[in-house]
Order: structure tokens, then C-alpha cells, then sequence
């Protein structure tokens, strides 16, 4: 019988901080989507008039944005990446594939991550979380499963 709890409690700590109270958001405009923990992020923005996407806040500082739009500029993977460096942005990781890009860094006080998947009818649906550097050990586990959860038509 020793087995069955030592099973349980290693199910719990493998599980995904994402799966627990999880609220799943889908865009209706470009169908760009993502699930991510509602007990955090709970309060939302207003949806913009266009319907391209939405922004969540905590109530400590973090914000998670998620929305599509049109690749107007036929912008690549990298130049994305290129695009988010800027006065005050210290890029510590990016990464691009044929169809994706990640770029994560600091700007000012906070942390941020944008994952952006370049999808079918030439839009590009990305996620951005960002949060305070203080505020490290409770947002860095949440940003994988976040990101993985992105997706588009």
C-alpha cells in the first residue's frame, strides 16, 4: 500500500503548474490561442476593438498577452528577434526555427518571454509574459507550459 501514495504524490509534482485551475483562450479573429493558470491571471484587459487579442494581469505586476495578426511586413522568425532589441533591452535568450521564434529578456525591472508561431494565412500568433525579476522562482516555472500551449489554426 506504500506504493499507491508514493505514486500519487509523484503525479502531483510532475503535473504542469498550468493544469490546475487552467483557463484555455481562444481568439476569434485569427484563432491564436493558449492556456495558462486563472487564479493568477485574473483580472482581463478590455478587448480591443479588432479582436486580435487579449492581455491578463496578476495582481503582483505580471502581465500575459496573447494575440495574431497579419505578417504585413513578411517579417521572418529572426527578424522578430531583431525587432525586440531595442534602448533599455537586454536580450538573454533567442532562438528561431522556419516557422517560430522565442526571445526572452530583461527591459528596466521585468522579465519578459514572447514565443510566436508563424501560422497558415500568413499571421503570426505569439504569447509575451512578462513579470517582475523579483518575482523570478513564481514565474519562471510557468513560463514553459504557457508557451507550449500556443497554437493557431
Amino acid at each position: 500500500m506504500r506504493r499507491a501514495p508514493f505514486a500519487l504524490i509523484a503525479a502531483l509534482l510532475c503535473a504542469s503548474p498550468v493544469a490546475a485551475g487552467e483557463k484555455h483562450y481562444s481568439n476569434q479573429r485569427f484563432g491564436t490561442s493558449v492556456s495558462f493558470p486563472a487564479e493568477i491571471f485574473s483580472r482581463a484587459s478590455i478587448p480591443p476593438a479588432n479582436g486580435d487579442g487579449m492581455t491578463w494581469f496578476s495582481t503582483d505586476g505580471a502581465s500575459l498577452a496573447v494575440f495574431g495578426g497579419y505578417n504585413v511586413l513578411s517579417q521572418s522568425p529572426r527578424d522578430l528577434i531583431a525587432e525586440t532589441a531595442g534602448p533599455g533591452v537586454t536580450i538573454t535568450y533567442s532562438r528561431a526555427g522556419e516557422d517560430w521564434a522565442v526571445v526572452s529578456g530583461t527591459e528596466g525591472e521585468d522579465i519578459f518571454y514572447r514565443r510566436s508561431e508563424f501560422g497558415a494565412d500568413d499571421v503570426v500568433h505569439s504569447v509575451i509574459l512578462r513579470y517582475p525579476a523579483r518575482l523570478k522562482a513564481r514565474y519562471d516555472p510557468l513560463v514553459g507550459p504557457i508557451a507550449a500551449s500556443l497554437d493557431g489554426p
